[in-house]
């Protein structure tokens, strides 16, 4: 029969179940021998061949529930015990293991008439044996039937809420890992993005003045002059230090950052946004200009943000990254044409910032370089993110020619 691992309690009833036919088998068998009926070789023979079917059944790994050997092998084990009843009315009791295996092997819309059928030749035959009729003749078959079916149905309706809240459980600790990974894997890119925007803004941009002092104050001074030679070596390490400020930097960008540049990364995440029904594109436009890594990490940041929306909320066919270069700014513009929303009613896409892609993160983020970040949508026209960033002045921009001053 099923070969599968079976709770202790499943077990148990399984070998009740055995215990009862057999015992029940048994009690024929007994009964007819010690009343001297006439017919107790062929009670005794049906007997011990109805108990050899069931054992062979039992412990044949191809009976399986809701299988056709099952099916075949029950029709034969019923068959058997027709003949056993035709010889004893005893053989009545043996339809209650009976009702219990049909329920169990055979699906449920066929099951329930098999118990009917057999309950019904259970009634049929003890009466044709010409034994006494009283109510309980009836009641005790059909009452069986009942019970058995109230027993196996109610037990396989708590299985099945028993597998639905184990699957449910597992479900749960699954994404509750995940949700600790992910958490962990956000902090730790946030505190790179922390400990790089703290390094270029600070140390970075401290040895970047250094360097433009010491250029005018060379510049100033003779060039045979004892002191222009420090000047210049102090401006060589104040170089020195800067480059390896930015590898720093540089370094403790997020991944998508390490292997090329802010387009390329743009790119990567356009074609690895592989949503059924959803097209995304990417676009540069104007004279591509390097970034400092804080700006990159805010673009690229928004930008997944931003199609992190669109994929869970707009229920777009379409989506459209550009990253655009002017002369004294660059943006990203994120379109879709999804359902939409109205923005600040915080009605959709994250407007409270839910599951770390939502609106004020990028706010921030656009402040905290001086930029700004405006969202334009209305219900069933789209949604455009636009994020725009004043560029840094370079040392060209920063310093005029003639003196070396530094310029606002």
């Amino acid at each position: 029969m099923d070969t599968r691992p079976h709770p202790p309690v499943t077990t148990a009833l399984r070998l009740c179940l055995h215990a009862l036919l057999v015992g029940l088998l048994a009690l024929v068998v007994v009964r007819a021998i010690g009343d001297g009926t006439p017919r107790a070789t062929a009670i005794l023979a049906v007997g011990c061949a109805m108990a050899v079917l069931y054992a062979a059944g039992a412990l044949a790994p191809a009976v399986q529930p809701r299988g056709r050997t099952a099916a075949v092998w029950l029709a034969l084990l019923v068959t058997v015990w027709l003949v056993l009843l035709v010889l004893s009315p005893d053989a009545l009791w043996v339809a209650f293991p009976l009702y219990f295996l049909q329920l169990h092997l055979l699906p449920t819309r066929w099951a329930l008439p098999a118990v009917a059928v057999t309950a019904c030749a259970a009634i049929a035959c003890f009466v044709l044996h010409g034994q006494a009729v009283t109510p309980g003749t009836f009641i005790g078959p059909l009452l069986g039937a009942a019970v058995a079916v109230a027993t196996v149905l109610g037990y396989e309706a708590l299985f099945r809420e028993s597998e639905r809240r184990r699957t449910l459980i597992e479900e749960l600790v699954t994404t509750r890992a995940e949700l600790a990974e992910a958490e962990r894997s956000a902090g730790t890119l946030a505190e790179r993005e922390r400990l790089a925007r703290e390094i270029h803004d600070t140390l970075a941009q401290g040895l970047s003045s250094i360097q433009l002092l010491l250029r005018a104050a060379e510049r100033t001074l003779p060039a045979d002059a004892p002191a222009t030679a420090h000047v210049r070596r102090a401006r060589e390490a104040a170089q020195d230090n800067l480059a390896e400020a930015r590898r720093f930097v540089r370094a403790l960008s997020p991944p998508d950052l390490e292997s090329g540049s802010l387009a390329a990364a743009l790119e990567r995440l356009a074609s690895r946004t592989t949503v059924p029904g959803l097209t995304v594109q990417f676009a540069v436009s104007g004279s591509a200009v390097e970034l400092p890594t804080p700006y990159e990490v805010a673009l690229l940041r928004t930008a997944q943000s931003a199609l992190a929306n669109t994929v869970r909320h707009a229920r777009a066919r379409r989506a459209e990254i550009t990253l655009g270069f002017m002369d004294a700014s660059v943006s990203l513009d994120v379109v879709d044409d999804g359902c939409g929303f109205v923005p600040g009613s915080g009605a959709g896409w994250a407007e409270d910032g839910s599951g770390g892609f939502g609106l004020p993160a990028m706010r921030a983020r656009a402040r905290a370089l001086g930029g700004t970040l405006s969202v334009e949508s209305a219900p069933g026209q789209g949604t455009a993110v636009a994020l725009t960033l004043p560029l840094p002045l370079t040392d060209a921009r920063r310093t005029d020619a003639p003196s070396g001053r530094e310029v606002a």
